[in-house]
């Protein structure tokens, strides 16, 4: 399992119990903002931005709320201008991280995320030193409950999805960046429920954390980035064995 599949779905097992409704609604809107302002606020003819709003109904966010996040960043309201910085660096056992965000304070946001590299044995690391080790592609989580998956690979493949793999109870459905939304779009009309829909950094090769001291440690520095307001996705090449995470959980 990838580093991006098994972080999927430990946070999807942990997630019901966190009460965190109100970080990514600020983590949406920040994305919603930033793609208004750099390609306009209409999302027919803004791929980014359509991607943000349909993540933002998945969560349930008022509609007055995604309207008033394009209007920062068209410029028509006020509001705070983000930067979008990507960190790169190793966690505990060597394993790569990459940490996409969007801050008003940049100093602010490195240190805080140097010191969770620190706190849990990694180092956060110069531009460039781990990005090369995964690739860009959009990733649609899909419950796999009730889902005949010959059909599902017939749907995906045909709107242009590369790949569909099963997963535990799910299956992930690969696409390239540019025909993302199409595969979305389809899986939408199909009335395909998915459980997560983005664009992501994907692993090639991934690094197996048998051991638990640094498997904690790892999952507590992801845990700590995810929870930061400026850290809008975190990407890791990891692989746990299930018998660890059963351990630690």
């Amino acid at each position: 399992m990838s580093g991006h599949s098994k972080w999927s779905t430990i946070k999807r097992k942990k997630g019901a119990n966190d009460a965190k409704r109100g970080k990514i609604f600020t983590k949406l809107i920040k994305e919603i903002t930033v793609a208004a302002k750099m390609g306009g606020g209409d999302p027919d003819g803004n791929p980014r931005l359509r991607s943000a709003i349909n993540a933002a109904k998945a969560e349930n966010m008022p509609k007055d709320n995604i309207d008033r996040a394009i209007k920062k960043g068209t410029g028509d309201l006020d509001g705070a201008v983000y930067e979008e910085i990507l960190y790169e660096g190793y966690g505990p056992a060597g394993v790569a991280v990459l940490v996409e965000t969007m801050t008003d304070n940049k100093n602010r946001t490195v240190a805080d995320i140097r010191h969770y590299f620190a706190k849990s044995n990694g180092n956060l690391g110069e531009s460039g030193c781990v990005a090369w080790m995964f690739d860009k592609r959009g990733v649609i989580t899909v419950d796999g409950q009730g889902v005949d998956e010959e059909e599902l690979m017939e749907l995906a493949i045909e709107a242009g999805a590369e790949d569909v793999v099963e997963e535990e109870s799910s299956f992930q459905i690969y696409t390239t960046p540019e025909d993302f939304n199409d595969v979305v779009e389809a899986l939408e009309k199909a009335e395909v429920k998915m459980e997560e829909a983005s664009i992501s950094m994907v692993p090639q090769n991934t690094v197996e954390v048998a051991e638990e001291k640094p498997a904690k440690n790892l999952l507590t520095l992801l845990d700590n980035l995810e929870d930061h307001d400026d850290v809008q996705k975190v990407h890791a090449n990891f692989d746990i064995p299930d018998e660890i995470i059963e351990a630690l959980s």
